[in-house]
C-alpha cells in the first residue's frame, strides 16, 4: 500500500510562493546541499501526484537547460524516470511518463494508494487540500525568510497534526514531519 506525502519548501510564515526569475520575492531555489537532499528524496519515490499548476512548473525538468550543473542534471534524470499522475480539469494531454487524471480525484488517489507500493509525493497545496482525508504525512521545509503573502502551504481546512520529527536539512532549511492526529 502506498503512502501519500505532501511536502514543500516554504517561508517561515507558511507561504510556498516560488521566487520569480524577474526578481519578485518568493522562496528561493535550494542551494547545493538542499538540492542534493531533494534529489536523493525523489530517488526513492514510487511516483509524483501533481495538480496542473505544479505540473506545469515542474515540466521545466523535462528538457535539459544549458545553465544546469551536475546536480540539476541528476535531479532531472530522476524526475523524468519517476511516474507522474496529473490532476487537471483543463489539460488535454500531459508529457512523458505522466498520466492525466480527470474526474473522481479522491477515488483515483484511493485506488493508487491501494495498488502502488512506496511513497507518492503530492505536490501542490490545492491538490493536497482536496486529498486531505488520504494524506499520510506532511513534510514542511521551512526556509529563513518571511514573504508576508503568497500561496499558503495549507490551502484548505487545516488538518489536526502531530509532530513526528524535526531536523535541519541542507544549508538553511528545517524539516518538520507531521502525521494526521
Amino acid at each position: 500500500m502506498a503512502k501519500l506525502i505532501f511536502g514543500m519548501m516554504q517561508s517561515l510564515d507558511g507561504y510556498i510562493q516560488l521566487a520569480d526569475p524577474s526578481g519578485a520575492p518568493g522562496v528561493p531555489p535550494p542551494g547545493p546541499l538542499l538540492g542534493s537532499f531533494f534529489t536523493d528524496s525523489i530517488r526513492g519515490l514510487a511516483g509524483l501526484l501533481y495538480g496542473r499548476r505544479m505540473y506545469e512548473i515542474m515540466q521545466y525538468w523535462d528538457e535539459d537547460q544549458p545553465a544546469w550543473d551536475d546536480g540539476d542534471r541528476a535531479f532531472a534524470q530522476l524526475f523524468r524516470a519517476t511516474p507522474k499522475w496529473v490532476a487537471s480539469r483543463t489539460l488535454k494531454a500531459v508529457g512523458p511518463n505522466a498520466s492525466l487524471i480527470q474526474g473522481d480525484l479522491l477515488g483515483f488517489a484511493a485506488r493508487l494508494k491501494a495498488e502502488v507500493e512506496g511513497e507518492i509525493d503530492v505536490a501542490g497545496p490545492e491538490l493536497a487540500a482536496a486529498l486531505t482525508p488520504l494524506i499520510d504525512e506532511y513534510r514542511l521545509y521551512y526556509r529563513p525568510l518571511v514573504l508576508g503573502g503568497g500561496k499558503p502551504f495549507f490551502a484548505g481546512a487545516r488538518p489536526p497534526l502531530q509532530l513526528v520529527s524535526a531536523d535541519r536539512i541542507g544549508e538553511d532549511a528545517v524539516r518538520l514531519i507531521c502525521t494526521p492526529a
